[in-house]
């Protein structure tokens, strides 16, 4: 089965930024980029997994959405948006971590029908998690440093809080990016989720 999304959103530049990040997080998805709701409704809407649609056009057009909560994940400038409840959103206006672990949170809400798929165990050609027979893709050491940065601790208050030279805290981030096939610390926060050493919810 293809895992396939649409991004519904007249901003190009924040369109393509969200696209990027869901390739990076599910390697394997299949991510459309349209520029209106009429783009939608030409490219058989009934194939995709889940809409990330920009609000304006989510209200302009609540009527299709609306029969459709649990597929339908409204992109947002922001979190003042109380009238939005019930809604599924999607905080646009973030950085890149806090971006992962909401899109993360979505995808662990729960197994009904088009909740988001569960994310593959892999980045690129590299397993997350090693079976148990194969050695460990990250050693004791580096699975330390890769929670604190997917904490968000930078590169000295690693190196304080595990009483390291900043130096070996540098040379164990750049073993973790290779051993990953890492490109960002989106692909550290989905490796260290996905191996269960730690939960969204302590990020």
């Amino acid at each position: 089965m293809k895992l396939e999304f649409a991004i519904i959103d007249s901003n190009t530049l924040s369109a393509m930024g969200l696209k990027q990040l869901l390739c990076d997080i599910i390697p394997v998805a299949e991510v459309s980029v349209m520029r209106s709701y009429e783009e939608l409704l030409l490219s058989q809407p009934e194939r995709f997994i889940h809409y990330f649609v920009a609000s304006a056009i989510y209200f302009e057009h609540a009527q299709h959405f609306i029969k459709q909560p649990r597929r339908s994940i409204v992109l947002v400038h922001g979190d003042a948006y109380p009238h939005l409840a019930g809604l599924q959103t999607l905080n646009v206006c973030q950085d890149e971590k806090s971006l992962v672990k909401d899109l993360m949170r979505l995808q662990s809400r729960g197994h009904a029908a088009h909740a988001m798929p569960p994310i593959p165990h892999h980045i690129g050609d590299m397993p997350l998690t090693a079976s148990p027979h194969a050695p460990a893709i990250l050693s004791a050491r580096e699975a330390e440093v890769a929670i604190l940065l997917a904490k968000g601790f930078i590169n000295k208050e690693v190196a304080d809080q595990l009483h390291i030279s900043l130096t070996t805290a540098i040379s164990h981030r750049k073993n973790i990016m290779e051993k990953l096939h890492a490109r960002s610390l989106a692909d550290i926060i989905v490796h260290v989720v996905m191996s269960g050493l730690v939960s969204v919810e302590e990020l």
